[in-house]
């Protein structure tokens, strides 16, 4: 039985959707039009679908779901998978990193008070230890079922939030002697030259990611997945973005076999160079991919 899917709708989803029926992968889109920029509340009807399926494709480029509506959802865990693909130039080789985040915490908790009257005090930064243990078992977690070796904690070093800082190192120590297979380091942004050069960004996170140029990812929780194109892909109408994210959900749905022949098709594609070009149509990278499908 088709297993159902709530679509957020862009130029790139009626790709995915093209080559999902060329698999005869067993999946049904329920699609939803949202205008405008603003992400962070959505529809009644498109959180309620979302509820009932469990799974959503996101197809916006540069609007993935803001702090409202991962509150709502309670969709913690920011995930994006930045890796080379053999055919694309790049300044860094062998690059194949997933960088998690808290989604719901920290600077994004948006917990705000009005002091007096006409003055409002917005505690930028909050965190408790159900969260920062919660992210870190997270982070561990994906780390052991995707057979990776090493789980590196990103921070401050204090120079902003000293105690904020000690709290997640705690956690992450912790949750780490319950993974001995996995290697577990820490690291100062200071320590890090390109972090660094990038220090005026609000988001040590979107510095990592962007910097890594991330591919595929999107925001997760005990209940509900949104996979989404990430916010360093900035080509409205290259579908590859959402076709790599699509893999990760065919995976998320216990579809392995039509996850590894995605996967397979779009390297090709890739590898022969067919992606690059930017006055490549969307049509035309989807027809690509669907010829290159075992």
């Amino acid at each position: 039985m088709p297993r159902p899917v709530t679509v957020i709708d862009s130029n790139v989803t009626n790709a995915v959707h093209q080559v999902m029926d060329a698999m005869q992968a067993p999946v049904y889109f329920e699609t939803y039009i949202i205008k405008g920029k603003n992400m962070n509340h959505l529809t009644w009807e498109v959180v309620d679908s979302i509820r009932k399926n469990k799974v959503c494709l996101n197809g916006r480029v540069n609007n993935s779901l803001c702090g409202g509506a991962r509150k709502e959802l309670d969709l913690f865990a920011s995930l994006v998978n930045c890796f080379n693909l053999n055919g694309q130039p790049s300044r860094h080789e062998n690059v194949d990193i997933v960088v998690i985040r808290e989604n719901t915490e920290g600077e994004y908790a948006g917990r705000e008070h009005e002091v007096v009257p006409g003055v409002i005090e917005s505690f930028q930064v909050t965190m408790t230890k159900f969260w920062s243990d919660r992210i870190a078992k997270y982070a561990f977690e994906y780390a052991h079922f995707s057979k990776r070796k090493k789980v590196t904690a990103v921070h401050n070093n204090g120079k902003y939030e000293k105690l904020a800082d000690a709290f997640f190192l705690e956690s992450c120590q912790e949750v780490a002697k319950m993974y001995p297979n996995i290697t577990y380091n820490e690291i100062a942004s200071r320590e890090t030259r390109a972090i660094r050069r990038h220090s005026n960004s609000k988001s040590l996170w979107a510095i990592i990611a962007n910097i890594a140029s991330g591919v595929a990812g999107g925001s997760f929780g005990d209940d509900y997945a949104i996979f989404e194109q990430v916010g360093s892909v900035g080509n409205h109408k290259n579908p590859v973005a959402l076709l790599f994210s699509s893999v990760m959900m065919l995976r998320h749905l216990l579809l392995p076999l039509f996850a590894d022949r995605l996967k397979t098709a779009v390297t090709r594609v890739i590898s022969e160079g067919k992606c690059g070009n930017s006055n490549t149509t969307t049509q035309e990278v989807v027809d690509s991919v669907i010829a290159n499908l075992d």
